[in-house]
């Protein structure tokens, strides 16, 4: 089931609006039922303007009824035609400086495991820049000596689907079969 687009203030909306229970509430927003508590306390939360999912589009006011009628019922969300957003937008995104220092890893991981992808593509999926690929590659990297291959998932630098796309749009540019994870 998909969460609301905004929890938080939804959660408030239906603490302040309706007889669901914490369970309920919590479950269909994706929180804690002790986060519900908390915003129904008021110690939490005040200053966040409850939005309405009826208004919203995410319920309906015949699905509030029957979960209030029902303390044991899950509220289901609409199902809708309309697209679920992206999690992340196309272009340059923000690197925490405590991970910058993990790209020259991830660039060497990439360069080892997965060459055929290009340096634009490698530019892509972890926010570098070419001339730092060009440096990792020829070992001319200032940090070289200390520099480990490690993936670049699992440093959080870019997500498992972003680079099985990448390697998959490698793969059919360079006239090669399905991609083979290489063995360590």
């Amino acid at each position: 089931m998909a969460l609301p687009l905004m929890p938080k203030a939804t959660a408030v909306w239906l603490v302040d609006n309706t007889a669901l229970s914490f369970r309920q509430i919590a479950e269909f927003c994706g929180m804690h039922e002790l986060e519900i508590q908390a915003i129904a306390d008021g110690n939490v939360q005040s200053s966040i303007v409850g939005q309405d999912p009826i208004v919203a589009g995410q319920l309906t006011r015949e699905e509030l009824a029957r979960c209030e009628a029902d303390p044991t019922a899950k509220l289901k969300a609409r199902i809708t035609d309309i697209p679920t957003p992206q999690s992340r937008a196309k272009g340059a995104r923000y690197t925490p400086v405590s991970k910058r220092q993990d790209r020259p890893d991830a660039i060497s991981w990439l360069l080892k495991h997965h060459p055929e992808l290009s340096d634009a593509q490698i530019v892509a999926l972890i926010g570098t820049t070419k001339s730092t690929i060009a440096a990792v590659r020829d070992k001319t990297h200032w940090n070289a000596t200390n520099i480990k291959a490690r993936n670049p998932v699992t440093l959080g630098l870019c997500s498992e689907a972003d680079l099985e796309k990448a390697v998959v749009i490698a793969h059919g540019r360079s006239g090669g079969s399905a991609p083979v994870e290489p063995t360590e």
